[in-house]
């Protein structure tokens, strides 16, 4: 059954339809949340059980930038 999956400019998977994504889009979010709500790096990383690189990474926009320019239908 085909599903629809986000994509960027270059045609390729983003966010949590990327084929490596270990994190979905509401994992993300609720980072996003915690840092608005003024909990540190450390303290989101062991809320939501991961890296305080990663919850850095997100952050500052290094991770999970992108915004979808277009979907897509695949085949699994």
């Amino acid at each position: 059954m085909p599903r629809t999956v986000a994509i960027n400019d270059a045609g390729l998977r983003i966010g949590e339809d990327h084929q490596n994504a270990k994190y979905t889009n509401g994992e993300i979010e609720m980072v996003l949340s915690l840092r608005d709500d003024g909990k540190s790096y450390g303290e989101i990383g062991r809320l939501v059980e991961m890296p305080k690189s990663t919850v850095r990474d997100i952050i500052k926009g290094r991770r999970r930038c992108q915004y979808p320019a277009n979907f897509k239908k695949i085949k699994e």
